[in-house]
């Protein structure tokens, strides 16, 4: 380990975060984007680093592999898309849904696959991956702030490397002894006491930095899936695809009970339950979220409402790739898990579709976004305005 950077007994993770960020920088080691302070930091010798995964075989007998989005693992990106294997990189901030796939145009030079590993290209050459169970990770790359030689990994503290491997665990992405690698300066490697561990925490199997490669042996066991009772109810706001997968897991009859929720009901997660929380919630001002967030109030109360219905404002969204099987009530249970209440719902089950009316464009709009990535019974849902609607603007 980095012994300019070894770490004072009792220190905290933040303190191990803070003297790793100010050696880069004072040592002329951190590299753009710049401060590297509460980020993966991203350092000179970083595309060297990443280049070394080629040479191990748990990389070359991937298919599938998960590449966190940060600028220091943009090598391990492209490395993937040039030994044509699929590349996943979770969403920033798991906003929209838990990956996107990277699919390079046919053709692609090797200029243009340079592109597609860099955060640009995430942004033009993929598209989302629903929760239906159909990624299957063989590989998982993570950024650190400083990993010790035993394979105890520090983050930049937000937790979402941790929540991405939770999420797919409960997928079915993941299996136990799928590896896990990070790339980092020879400096971030340090010791890390043992006790500075929770058990949500995401170990590694390698390590590369530009001069080694480590292969850390940890017996410790990696989380075994999402610990609701760690989850805050603000994360289940900010990341919509949290909400799928803890209907899900309700309905499979897990507790699914939150952090800062009141456990003293058993049944309070219940999906019956979880629907009512979900309604009486929606009928709480929402504006302290933000502008995307307006026009997700309740709109049961006003489903009858003829002014309404008379005003020519409504907007409707798709929703396609229902399964046979799935009874309307799932549907409308969901719609009210997420806040995505509609006016009127024409359901046409046997078509495998149903058309959802909102009072007008930006409900709608917002109906769509929180119900990106659900899944029932097994089908991740096509979700967005009806045909008709996209072009019409605001009346």
């Amino acid at each position: 380990p980095s012994p300019q950077l070894c770490p004072p007994p009792g220190a905290s993770k933040w303190d191990v975060r803070e003297k790793v960020w100010d050696y880069l920088e004072k040592s002329g080691l951190a590299d753009f984007p710049r401060p590297v302070h509460r980020r993966i930091p991203n350092f000179k010798g970083s595309h060297q680093a990443c280049c070394s995964v080629k040479e191990l075989d748990v990389f070359n007998r991937a298919r599938e592999v998960k590449v966190d989005p940060d600028k220091p693992l943009e090598g391990v990106r492209l490395a993937a898309l040039q030994a044509r294997k699929t590349l996943l990189v979770p969403t920033p901030r798991l906003r929209t849904g838990l990956f996107n796939k990277i699919i390079p145009p046919s053709g692609a030079t090797k200029d243009i696959l340079r592109i597609c590993a860099t955060s640009q290209g995430i942004k033009e050459y993929s598209v989302p991956v629903g929760l239906d169970g159909k990624a299957r990770v063989d590989l998982v790359v993570v950024g650190s702030v400083a990993v010790s030689e035993e394979g105890w990994r520090i983050g930049k503290g937000e937790g979402y490397a941790d929540m991405e491997y939770a999420m797919m665990v409960s997928m079915g992405a993941v299996q136990e002894d799928t590896p896990v690698i990070t790339i980092v300066h020879d400096c971030q490697v340090v010791d890390i006491a043992e006790e500075l561990l929770d058990d949500h925490d995401l170990t590694v199997d390698y390590i590369l930095t530009p001069t080694r490669t480590i292969k850390t042996n940890c017996k410790r066991p990696k989380p075994q899936g999402i610990m609701w009772h760690k989850v805050s109810s603000e994360m289940l706001e900010k990341i919509p695809i949290l909400k799928s997968l803890r209907y899900r897991e309700a309905q499979a009859g897990k507790d699914v009970t939150l952090r800062d929720e009141p456990s003293d009901s058993a049944d309070a997660n219940t999906p019956a339950a979880l629907n009512e929380k979900a309604t009486a919630e929606n009928t709480r001002p929402q504006a302290a979220l933000g502008s995307a967030r307006l026009g997700r109030r309740s709109v049961e109360s006003e489903a009858l409402s003829p002014r309404l219905e008379g005003s020519g404002t409504i907007t409707t969204v798709y929703v396609g790739n229902i399964p046979p099987g799935v009874k309307v009530g799932e549907l409308k249970c969901a719609l009210r898990e997420f806040h995505a209440t509609p006016l009127r719902l024409n359901w046409q089950g046997a078509q495998h579709r149903a058309f959802l009316d909102y009072k007008d464009k930006a409900a709608a709009e917002s109906a769509v976004s929180s119900l990106k990535g659900l899944s029932l019974g097994g089908n991740t849902l096509r979700v967005e305005l009806a045909k008709n609607q996209r072009n019409k603007g605001q009346v």
